[in-house]
């Protein structure tokens, strides 16, 4: 659904090639986001100061280098206010870029083109900085053979759209949702009884298509959800000594997720133990965006 052009001078390949996604899923969020905006009366603003028939021509410009996430809403974005404004890319999702590089040059009806600006802008920014923030941890973390994964603690209505942008950061997802797959949290577990009745429940619910993960916090709970035959553990909120001790019990038994209030300062000593999987709600609910602006072009 993409036009794309040659690649803007400072852009880099993407090292990350995430399929787009589909205009379906896309279009509603965008619909959403320009119905809030305009409101009952539109963009009084451009009609009140631009000839109805002005045509100009802009250029979405990152004024901060990161990873570029989000350029089909902001297509959108501008297609559903007038669909013959011209947009013509100049870079792709998930493509580092320096400060200063031209992301996307549009043309069309000068009313429209700044009605559907800050929407653009809103998507292009929020997700890019996902993405960067999610590539900056996973440089950081290099050395060790941890992955990065996000939770599901996203913002209402917009979870496809910024687990996307993680993956356009070259992370993974955890749970899209509830129905992705079994994890038997502290609260399942209370409510159950015990962790060994929690895992056996599941066991007879689930299959041989749905996975379980069961979250524990302690060494003992560790224990005896290994001593259950599960292949998936949370660590939840373990200092890095006690983390450490945890994956040495896991070894050959379960893969390691860690998670609880992992920041970009703290995710490094949390690599170090060994984890298979570093859990970060951070990334979908904390990050900064990239700081992105749409310039006139005279």
């Amino acid at each position: 659904m993409s036009r794309q052009v040659e690649s803007a001078k400072h852009s880099e390949p993407a090292k990350y090639a995430e399929p787009a996604l589909n205009r379906v899923l896309l279009e509603p969020l965008v619909t959403a986001a320009l119905a809030e905006d305009l409101g009952r009366r539109g963009d009084v603003t451009s009609q009140a100061t631009i000839p109805a028939n002005r045509q100009a021509q802009l250029q979405i410009r990152a004024r901060q280098a990161g990873i570029i996430c989000g350029m089909d809403l902001a297509r959108l974005a501008f297609a559903l206010v007038d669909s013959q404004i011209e947009f013509v890319a100049c870079v792709s999702d998930g493509e580092r870029v320096a400060a200063d590089t031209v992301l996307a040059t549009v043309r069309g009806n000068a009313r429209h083109l700044l009605t559907a600006e800050r929407t653009a802008l809103n998507f292009l920014t929020h997700l890019s900085g996902i993405a960067t923030a999610t590539q900056q941890i996973l440089d950081s973390v290099a050395d060790y053979p941890a992955q990065i994964t996000c939770t599901r603690k996203t913002i209402p209505g917009l979870r496809i759209v910024q687990k996307y942008a993680v993956r356009c950061g070259g992370g993974r997802n955890h749970r899209l949702g509830l129905d992705d797959a079994i994890l038997i949290k502290d609260n399942h577990i209370a409510i159950a009884g015990d962790i060994t009745t929690a895992i056996k429940q599941a066991q007879e619910f689930a299959g041989h298509l749905i996975p379980i993960e069961v979250e524990v916090d302690t060494l003992a709970q560790l224990k005896l959800a290994l001593e259950a035959g599960v292949s998936l553990v949370l660590l939840d909120n373990m200092a890095p000594d006690i983390l450490q001790q945890a994956v040495e019990l896991c070894k050959g038994r379960a893969k390691t997720e860690a998670s609880g209030g992992i920041t970009p300062e703290s995710v490094q000593a949390v690599a170090a133990t060994g984890v298979d999987f570093i859990a970060m709600g951070y990334l979908t609910h904390s990050t900064t965006a990239l700081d992105i602006g749409l310039d006139f072009s005279a």
